[in-house]
This record gives structure tokens, sequence and C-alpha cells, in this order.
């Protein structure tokens, strides 16, 4: 399969805003699922797919309108929805804004303790059916 590689050359001369920084590339590539052993080798560039993605998101524009030198539309929109399916777009979000909220708010990234409250609430002090049920007095 062959894609334009006029973007990819060099990240000096990206083409979108949209396109991720090798910064950010580096912090996120890690969280995208790695290349099966059992099937055909990979000839997609995920970067090249998240960059489209990415465009898709902040731009609007129409699958079939993806402009030409990203990935074939189908392509990309194959990848967003597996990627969405396999949960990578939540991992992602938690990963990448919830340690930043926390670093933020001054805590450390990740939390050490977990509290969870399990509090039982009385209906009464008869017990549930000597409450339900009328008095004919």
């Amino acid at each position: 399969m062959f894609y334009p590689e006029k973007r990819r050359n060099s990240m000096a001369q990206r083409s979108y805003p949209t396109d991720l920084t090798d910064a950010q590339w580096a912090l996120i590539a890690r969280h995208f699922p790695p290349e099966r052993r059992d099937g055909r080798p990979r000839q997609t560039d995920l970067r090249a797919m998240v960059d489209a993605i990415l465009y898709l998101l902040r731009t609007g524009c129409q699958w079939r309108m993806l402009p030409a030198d990203f990935p074939p539309w189908g392509t990309v929109w194959w990848y967003f929805r597996r990627w969405r399916l396999d949960g990578v777009w939540v991992r992602l979000h938690r990963t990448l804004l919830h340690a930043a909220a926390r670093v933020k708010a001054g805590r450390r990234s990740d939390p050490t303790v977990v509290i969870m409250n399990a509090q039982s609430v009385k209906t009464t002090e008869r017990g549930a059916f000597a409450a339900s049920t009328a008095t004919n007095a």
C-alpha cells in the first residue's frame, strides 16, 4: 500500500496544525496495539492514522472528504473503529488527562490509595416489611 510521504519525511514540514509533534507522538505511541506476530506485516503508519483522525475530529469533515495526503479514508475509519472497540481512546484519555489534572492539583500523577464507601441505610426501626404493611387501627 502506498501512502504519500511528503508529510512524513520531516515534521518541520507539517501540513496541518492538528499533526502530532515528535514529543506528542512519543508520549502516546505506547498506547496503541503492537503489530500482530501471527498476521501479515502492518503496512500502515500508525502516526499517520492518528494524525488523520485528529484532523477529522478537529475540522469535522466527512470521512470521505479526508485530504489525499492522509491514508485512505476507509483505512483510517477502520483503525478509528478498531481502537474505539478495543478501548484505546478511553485508556489514552484516562492516562493523559487524569494524570495531568492530578499533577496540576499538586498531587501525584497516580493515586496511591482508593477509598470505597459501601454505606447501608436503614428504612425504619421495625424493618422493611412492617413499614410497608398497613395497620387497621
